[in-house]
Parts: C-alpha cells; structure tokens; sequence
C-alpha cells in the first residue's frame, strides 16, 4: 500500500503532503528534523490519509493536492 498523506503544525498554521509506504515512520521522521520542508514548524500531527494500491495513482493524488485547487478541496473536504 502506498500512502498519500497530510500533517499540520502544532500550531494549526502549517500543512504538508507527502507519500510514503510507511506513515508511522514518516511521521517519526517530520518530527525529528530529518524532513528539511518540516523541520522548522515541528511538531506534527497526522490529519489523515488516504491509501492506493497503486504508487503512480498516489503519486498523482499527491501532486494533485500540491495545487492550488487540490490545497483548497484538502482544506473543504479533508
């Protein structure tokens, strides 16, 4: 399974995407430091994720959210 998923900021201000296979650990990693694009807003919560057979579908799904209409269908809908 491959994971497409969003963490937010403690302080609720922060958003981020990501894929990984393994969300435990990925979120481990976010709140240690070791995710340059993270470090600095530390720490994270998992807001939620959605699971794909298919790594080119998530990956899709990922860079779909990364858009300007996919920020705003996560922010209504997720």
């Amino acid at each position: 399974m491959h994971f497409v998923y969003i963490v937010q900021s403690e302080c609720g201000q922060h958003f981020y995407v990501g894929l990984t296979r393994d969300i435990q650990a990925r979120l481990a990693k976010h709140n240690s430091g070791s995710v340059i694009h993270t470090s600095e807003f530390r720490l994270w919560e998992l807001r939620t994720h959605i699971a794909f057979d298919d790594r080119s579908r998530a990956a899709e799904f990922e860079k779909y959210l990364k858009s300007g209409s996919g920020r705003a269908f996560a922010a209504k809908r997720l």
